[in-house]
């Protein structure tokens, strides 16, 4: 007898039944945060059973599964109904694997929230807490953190707790549960789709610096440039402007994904140094001014 016909006898004497007792026999290496789908056979007091093809039944505690609270079981894990599951415990002596429907939502949120962040949305979330750098908020049941620099209101964090606030995303790291956003940036966004260029407006001075004049403008930042002031040279901003002070300009640069405008008084003047010689007067008439320079395009 050649080998191929030793071995091909070989194979036909492993029956159906061998197989079966391979089946019983074989190992399953199930682990942590894996994803498994399976049966609920039985729910009791403290959580449900599930078949998901092991040696033993899977258990699943009675917090985990859902992130609402839940009276009845059976209205989240029907009977005989095929469900997903992520593992939260790995096998213990008797090969039973703990699992959660709980963490699989949280995934799931997870995974909305990197979308939400790539299309630039917004969303609502609930502030639960408070500390010195900002506060605590839960979004979608998951929890996160908004910086008192990222904050509308700053100085009374307290007032805040219990609100639900507008916030965008500043960073989203499901692995490292990592949820910063933030408040002033819907509200820059929503700023941003009024503004044009050429356009004008008023804002207050909140800095002043040797290049140039820090401006706000209902909660967008923008920069008027030394050299965007006046027609003239001039050697010192602070003997012009003071801060607090309201001023109009014109609005001659938009970047939008790096948050910076650009404004310009310079063009408002009809004689080079006016702004230093009777600001007054050209913030008076400004929107004439304005006009006049749309009408001639800005240069």
């Amino acid at each position: 007898m050649n080998s191929e016909t030793k071995s091909q006898k070989a194979d036909s004497s492993f029956t159906m039944d061998d197989f079966a007792k391979a089946l019983e026999t074989h190992d399953y290496q199930f682990q942590k945060g894996q994803l498994v789908n399976g049966k609920v056979f039985q729910i009791d007091h403290d959580g449900a059973y599930v078949d998901i093809g092991g040696k033993a039944s899977a258990f699943l505690p009675r917090d985990e599964a859902s992130l609402r609270t839940v009276t009845n079981l059976s209205e989240v894990l029907p009977l005989d109904e095929r469900l997903d599951f992520i593992i939260i415990r790995e096998q213990d002596a008797e090969g039973q694997v703990t699992l959660s429907r709980r963490q699989l939502e949280i995934r799931h949120i997870w995974e909305r929230l990197v979308v939400m962040k790539e299309n630039n949305q917004s969303v609502e979330a609930r502030v639960i807490g408070i500390n010195k750098g900002g506060v605590n908020i839960d979004v979608l049941g998951v929890r996160g953190f908004i910086p008192r620099s990222h904050l509308l209101e700053r100085d009374n964090l307290e007032a805040l707790k219990g609100r639900t606030l507008t916030v965008g995303f500043l960073e989203v790291e499901e692995a490292n549960k990592r949820l910063i956003l933030s408040q002033r940036l819907v509200t820059r966004s929503a700023s941003f789709s009024t503004l044009s260029i050429g356009q004008l407006v008023e804002g207050k001075i909140t800095g002043i610096k040797p290049f140039g004049v820090f401006v706000e403008l209902d909660g967008v930042g923008a920069l008027l440039h030394i050299k965007q002031v006046t027609q003239k040279f001039i050697d010192n901003l602070e003997k012009v402007f003071q801060i607090g002070q309201h001023i109009k300009a014109v609005i001659i640069d938009i970047d939008e994904p790096k948050g910076r405008i650009a404004l310009s008084t310079r063009v408002l003047e009809n004689s080079p140094g006016e702004i230093l010689e009777n600001m007054e007067e050209v913030m008076a008439s400004a929107e004439a001014r304005a006009q006049k320079v749309k009408n001639k395009g800005i240069e």
